[in-house]
């Protein structure tokens, strides 16, 4: 496992832009060797999958509810995951979390299991205005 700490959550206009960033400390070896993932927890709702990135960055897993908007990146040089979302809307908001998962690969469409991801952020804010 890996510490995990997010950052970038603020309060943003209704088609807005916003950045997020997850650094990674500790044992940064699993950090660059498995796929990384963002969820989120709207209030009153569970936790859902927001994108699931790969080793390498190459294959990507979106929630259809995301498709097209966000943009979920790595740079393992930097022990460091990114998740560019545009086009924001007030349904997006919530508590967005980052998640290390157990093994190297995301798969598109794939359903992803909380209970594989076996390190956590504590989460950022995000909240959207209309």
């Amino acid at each position: 496992q890996v510490q995990l700490v997010e950052s970038g959550g603020s309060l943003v206009q209704a088609g807005g832009s916003l950045r997020l960033s997850c650094a990674a400390s500790g044992d940064t070896f699993s950090f660059s060797s498995n796929a990384m993932g963002w969820f989120r927890q709207a209030p009153g709702k569970g936790r859902e999958l927001v994108a699931v990135i790969n080793w390498n960055g190459q294959s990507i897993n979106y929630a259809d509810s995301v498709k097209g908007r966000f943009t979920i990146s790595r740079d393992n040089a930097k022990n460091t995951v990114y998740l560019q979302m545009n086009s924001l809307k007030p349904e997006d908001t919530a508590v967005y979390f980052c998640a290390a998962k157990k093994s190297p690969w995301a798969v598109p469409g794939a359903t992803e299991r909380e209970t594989d991801f076996t390190s956590w952020g504590r989460g950022t804010q995000v909240t959207v205005s209309s």
